[in-house]
């Protein structure tokens, strides 16, 4: 049976077309004729058997059927470009996942460790772009993710298969600089009684605070049984890195998960300040489409679960 299917010449004439609203843009950019656009786009719309664009005075207009189609096919055409470069680089041998990650943990956990699996798989390249929010596999942005939330938030994903990766158990760090500041005393002690600092004690120190988690503080100082009546105060950063930076800066103490601080607490540039830990809900999952088999995303989670249970193994000693 022939497929519903219009030439692609056709599709991306009428795409180029679109994006710039312009036969004339859209000629220079395919390095066509205004002519030829024209009777690529006219065809199309004789497939379809209605009008994309309205003709004006001062150019084209897209339809409401025109503006509907262009947002479901550039998205197809970016995936068959992408498909084949794809191919093209890789000689039909390994290829390309494109995988979602929440930025903290891009740029403090995984990019330190991906140059392993590049070397066990040369022949399959990571493309890794920073995403917060869920999103449907449907829409083809991604071929994976690595996401953090809760449990029921993973669960609610549609279509998704998940693998758990970690938790995301937060500890308030700052300077020593900052603790010896405010606790004079405290210089020239371990860092054993650093660490043992109270809730009233972290209490006297300035909060710096999560944009996304805007209680995270509070949820920390009610596990610590303190009712603390500034616990929403302090400067605000939207992600974990940059609360890292603050801290290192001696701007205050922050709440951040300890996997994610490994480089800073060796240095010494970060020191935790209590033990009491905010053992929340949220954890870090692997997810991909529930009927997606590719080989590629099997062996991506075969070394990504080694390296957690690696990372975990040395965080215990």
């Amino acid at each position: 049976m022939r497929r519903m299917i219009p030439s692609l010449q056709s599709l991306i004439c009428f795409e180029a077309a679109a994006k710039h609203l312009s036969y004339t843009f859209a000629a220079q950019e395919l390095h066509l004729t205004q002519s030829a656009v024209s009777r690529q786009v006219q065809q199309l719309e004789e497939f379809l058997g209605l009008n994309l664009f309205n003709r004006t005075r001062h150019g084209v207009e897209l339809t409401q059927a025109g503006e509907h189609y262009f947002k479901n096919i550039k998205s197809h055409l970016l995936g068959i470009e992408q498909s084949t470069l794809d191919v093209m680089s890789h000689k039909g041998l390994g290829g390309t996942l494109k995988i979602g990650v929440v930025p903290t943990f891009a740029t403090r956990w995984l990019l330190p460790r991906l140059y392993k699996f590049n070397e066990i798989h040369p022949e399959i390249t990571i493309h890794l772009e920073t995403s917060t929010k869920p999103f449907l596999f449907s829409d083809h942005i991604f071929d994976a993710a690595i996401y953090t939330g809760t449990p029921a938030q993973v669960e609610n994903w549609p279509n998704a298969k998940t693998h758990y990766l970690m938790n995301e158990d937060v500890v308030p760090v700052c300077s020593a600089e900052l603790i010896f500041k405010h606790f004079p005393e405290l210089k020239g002690h371990s860092g054993e009684l650093i660490r043992s600092l109270s809730a009233q004690e972290i209490a006297r120190l300035p909060l710096l605070q999560q944009t996304t988690r805007p209680y995270i503080w509070k949820e920390w100082f009610e596990v610590s049984d303190l009712d603390h009546p500034f616990a929403l105060d302090g400067q605000r950063h939207e992600l974990f890195s940059m609360l890292a930076v603050a801290a290192i800066h001696h701007m205050g103490v922050a709440l951040i998960p300890q996997k994610l601080l490994e480089k800073e607490l060796r240095s010494g540039e970060l020191i935790i300040a209590s033990d009491i830990k905010l053992k929340g809900s949220r954890a870090y999952y692997f997810v991909y489409a529930e009927q997606q088999q590719s080989p590629l995303i099997a062996k991506f989670i075969e070394w990504l679960l080694t390296e957690v249970e690696l990372s975990q193994n040395t965080f215990m000693k």
